[in-house]
């Protein structure tokens, strides 16, 4: 069953990943959600959309995550 929010983020100036839980059975798995921040006004929104300019920064919240994920499935349940 996935988590109502997500069990890390990771970020980086402007570009966040969310990291989620899912239960299945007995195996678990993690999936990852992008967003990218901006301001409109004196309202922050998000957009899962990327510019030229933001793709390595894309890249570097990727390898982020990847990383962060192997440390969750390192952690004792219940952390």
């Amino acid at each position: 069953m996935a988590s109502a929010k997500p069990i890390a983020e990771v970020r980086m100036g402007a570009v966040k990943a969310a990291i989620w839980k899912n239960e299945a059975g007995n195996s678990t798995r993690h999936n990852v959600t992008f967003q990218r921040l901006y301001k409109d006004g004196d309202d922050w929104k998000t957009t899962q959309s990327f510019g030229r300019d933001e793709l390595l920064l894309l890249a570097k919240v990727a390898d982020l995550a990847h990383s962060r994920i192997y440390e969750l499935q390192l952690e004792p349940e219940g952390e």
